[in-house]
């Protein structure tokens, strides 16, 4: 574990594994410690994995201040890990939740981004999601089978909940987790059962608060990216959708999406053979 101290004096902790090219990896969760990445799908063999714990996650400090939980507050934060690190320009991967993160740092900093792997990513920050339908339509490609059925029950009752604009039930989301996973095995469960102690719920709570997007100024930053992008989604993934990853890819210059076969919202679980592959050849080889 190495530190940084970030722009406002917080404390920040990354993790360092495997050896060659440095491919700093922005957890997702919302708030989730770096721990969940674990070595990507053995990415390790070829890249030196630069694992941030965002602010109040994992090793890094709580802030004095926890609105910088907020995440356009920690654009900060990865401009301050690239200076620590002394690169001109770096390569990022970003999951889930983070790719908002990733979003907005290309934004502000386009030159500072030489490949960016956007691995399953939301697309808040731009002003883009599926409707219901759409993402319904993605996991009920998977009924016929338990833990599956359950899932997709839970999941029905969550998007009607969420449209008549209440909260789902806890238990809801956990009957739902399966269909966040391309398999269902103990090496999963496991993966799932660490959740709740590696995130941070507090932090979860103000990522994406009032204020944290500008979706049209965002855009016009997306723009000015000349480094390639590559947006990864999962076939089974309901969100994003590949659909609406094939949107995401489109706002970067030189932006394209692929999709793995049998993959869900942690594709590198899912495959990882593929998943270290495909991720390797767009770093050396880009678009």
């Amino acid at each position: 574990m190495s530190i940084f101290t970030s722009h406002d004096g917080t404390e920040l902790a990354y993790h360092v594994r495997g050896e060659g090219e440095p491919l700093v990896c922005l957890p997702g969760g919302a708030m989730r410690a770096s721990a969940y990445l674990g070595d990507l799908g053995g990415l390790t063999a070829g890249r030196r994995l630069i694992l941030l714990d965002l602010r109040g996650t994992g090793d890094s400090a709580i802030p004095a201040d926890e609105s910088t939980y907020r995440v356009d507050h920690q654009v900060a934060d990865v401009e301050a890990l690239r200076v620590h690190l002394g690169l001109e320009r770096m390569d990022v991967l970003a999951h889930s939740a983070s790719g908002n993160l990733a979003q907005l740092y290309a934004a502000v900093h386009p030159e500072r981004v030489r490949r960016l792997v956007l691995v399953t990513p939301t697309c808040w920050a731009v002003g883009l999601d599926s409707t219901p339908e759409q993402r319904l339509e993605v996991v009920r490609k998977r009924s016929g089978s338990e833990p599956y059925d359950t899932a997709i029950a839970a999941y029905e009752r969550i998007q009607g909940i969420m449209a008549a604009g209440g909260t789902p039930a806890p238990a809801d989301w956990r009957q739902a987790m399966p269909l966040a996973y391309g398999r269902w095995n103990d090496e999963v469960r496991a993966h799932l059962d660490a959740s709740d102690r590696e995130k941070n719920a507090v932090a979860a709570a103000a990522y994406a608060g009032p204020g944290a997007f500008d979706p049209p100024a965002t855009r016009a930053g997306l723009r000015r990216v000349e480094g390639e992008v590559l947006v990864l989604a999962g076939e089974l993934d309901s969100n994003p959708t590949p659909a609406l990853a094939a949107e995401l890819a489109g706002l970067f210059p030189h932006g394209a999406v692929d999709v793995q076969a049998g993959g869900a919202h942690f594709p590198w679980l899912d495959d990882p053979q593929w998943f270290a592959a495909r991720v390797e050849r767009f770093l050396a080889e880009g678009v």
